[in-house]
């Protein structure tokens, strides 16, 4: 069974509402780390503006089955297409030990 992880970035306050509406179309569930952005002081030098350099980062991992799905899911509820919202991309998944949640991914 092929797996993927799906990554995630957005601002600070966002993952929850994000991997619950995931959830509901299939996710077994997600970490959540939380990160800094490094291009804050960039943009304020050229804009002369704030931007919120507190992130999330959600990483699910599941089958390649569901993946498009939790996709198109996770940027709706994100607006992940709007500018400078977030920002979503996959990786491929290869030796997968020790995660055994609900017998689903990682199985052959």
């Amino acid at each position: 069974m092929d797996n993927v992880a799906i990554v995630v970035i957005v601002e600070r306050g966002k993952a929850d509402r994000i991997v619950d509406e995931a959830k509901k179309v299939g996710a077994e569930g997600a970490t959540i780390f939380y990160a800094r952005g490094t291009g804050e002081s960039e943009f304020k030098k050229f804009f002369n503006l704030h931007v919120e350099s507190s992130k999330e980062v959600i990483l699910f991992l599941t089958q390649e089955s569901k993946k498009q799905e939790i996709i198109d899911k996770v940027v709706e509820v994100g607006r992940l297409k709007e500018p400078g919202v977030g920002i979503l991309f996959t990786l491929p998944v290869g030796e997968l030990v020790g995660l055994h949640h609900r017998g689903q991914i990682g199985k052959e």
